[in-house]
C-alpha cells in the first residue's frame, strides 16, 4: 500500500511539467521535438518526488531511449521513500501535439513494487467501459453481443452508444460491425490513453473503447480505469514469435490470456494526467503573458478519489519551490 498521501499531488507536478514543455512546441509540426521536450521535463521533475521508482512502462529499452527507459530508477530515492513501479507516457499523442490537434496528454501511473504489468512493446486488443457497464462485456465475445450487454447495463439503446475506435485499416471490419449494430463510431487518430480514460466519465460523450493499440498504453489505461471503478480487458497481439517469447518471459504467464484491469494494475494505484492540446476531458495548456494555466486530473484506486486541478504557473517564479 502507498503510504504517502501527498504523492498524488507530486505526480501532478510531473505531468504538468511535461505538458508545459510539450505545449511550447504545439502546432509546430515537429513531433520528435515535442516528445523529447516532454520526456526531459518529466525526468527532471521526478528528481524531487519522494519515491524509489523503477520505470516499467516508459520510452523503450535503455539502448532506444536516453531517459525514462524501462528499468531506469527515478524519484528522490532517500531511505524510507517507498519502492514503486512507474508507468509513464510524457506525451501521449505526439502527432496530435505537433499538429495542434485535440487529446494530447501527459500521463503517469504508480503502484507498489510489482503492481504494474511489465508489458512488452507490442500491440494489445482492448475494450474499456465506465463503472456503470463494469462486467458487462467479455473480450472475444461477438461485437454485437457485447454492445447489447453494455447498452443494457447503461440503460440505453444500442443506437445511443458511442464507441471510440482508432482510425486504422486494421479496424475496418470492427467499425463495420459496430455501425451494423446501430451504434455510433467516434474515430480518433492517436492517443488511446486519453480515449480509454474518457469512457470512465459519464459526461465525456463516449461509452466504449474498442480496437487494437499499444500494450504499454493499455497498462496506463487500466490503471486509470481502476481508479474510476471502470472495466478494462486486453489481450496481447504479436507480430512475430520473438515478441511472443519476450511477452512470456516478462509477464510470467500465458501470453494469449485475456488480461483484466487487476492483471495490468493491481493493488493501490495512483494515476495523473495533464492536458497538452485539450480535448474530451482535459483542457490543454493555455499560455498567457508571463505564465500558463493547466488542467489536470489525479485519482487513486484505494479511495476512489478523483481531483481536478486547475493550476496557474508563473514563469518568473523560482522553479522547484513546490505548491
Amino acid at each position: 500500500m502507498i503510504s504517502d498521501r501527498g504523492l498524488p499531488l507530486e505526480l501532478v507536478r510531473i505531468t504538468e511539467a511535461a505538458a508545459l514543455a510539450a505545449a511550447r512546441l504545439r502546432g509546430l509540426g515537429d513531433a520528435r521535438a515535442a516528445d523529447s521536450a516532454a520526456v526531459d521535463a518529466m525526468r527532471r521533475a521526478f528528481e524531487a518526488v519522494p519515491l524509489r521508482g523503477t520505470v516499467v512502462i516508459g520510452e523503450g529499452e535503455r539502448d532506444e531511449a536516453p531517459m525514462l527507459f524501462i528499468g531506469e530508477k527515478v524519484g528522490r530515492g532517500k531511505v524510507g521513500d517507498p519502492e514503486m513501479d512507474v508507468a509513464v507516457d510524457p506525451l501521449d499523442g505526439t502527432s496530435l501535439c505537433a499538429g495542434g490537434l485535440p487529446d494530447a496528454v501527459s500521463v503517469v501511473a504508480v503502484g507498489s513494487s510489482g503492481s504494474l504489468l511489465h508489458a512488452p512493446d507490442t500491440y494489445m486488443e482492448k475494450m474499456a467501459v465506465g463503472p456503470r457497464a463494469r462486467g458487462a462485456f467479455e473480450l472475444g465475445r461477438p461485437t454485437l453481443d457485447n454492445l447489447h450487454r453494455i447498452a443494457d447495463a447503461l440503460g440505453k439503446d444500442v443506437a445511443d452508444l458511442t464507441v471510440c475506435v482508432q482510425e486504422r485499416p486494421r479496424h475496418e471490419r470492427l467499425v463495420a460491425e459496430i455501425r451494423s449494430a446501430g451504434a455510433r463510431v467516434r474515430l480518433f487518430a492517436e492517443g488511446d490513453v486519453a480515449q480509454a480514460i474518457a469512457v470512465g466519465f459519464p459526461d465525456s460523450g463516449v461509452d466504449v473503447l474498442m480496437g487494437t493499440g499499444g500494450a504499454p498504453e493499455g497498462v496506463l489505461a487500466a490503471a486509470a480505469l481502476r481508479c474510476l471503478d471502470g472495466d478494462f480487458q486486453g489481450r496481447l497481439v504479436f507480430r512475430n514469435a520473438t515478441e511472443r517469447e519476450r511477452a512470456r518471459a516478462m509477464s510470467a504467464g500465458d501470453p494469449d490470456r485475456v488480461l483484466r484491469a487487476d492483471d495490468l494494475a493491481r493493488g493501490d494505484v495512483i494515476f495523473a494526467a495533464t492536458g497538452v492540446t485539450g480535448g474530451g476531458f482535459l483542457e490543454g495548456v493555455r499560455f498567457r503573458a508571463g505564465g500558463a494555466r493547466t488542467r489536470s486530473v489525479v485519482m487513486r484506486s484505494r479511495s476512489g478519489t478523483v481531483r481536478w486541478i486547475d493550476a496557474e504557473h508563473r514563469f518568473d517564479a523560482a522553479p522547484g519551490t513546490g505548491w
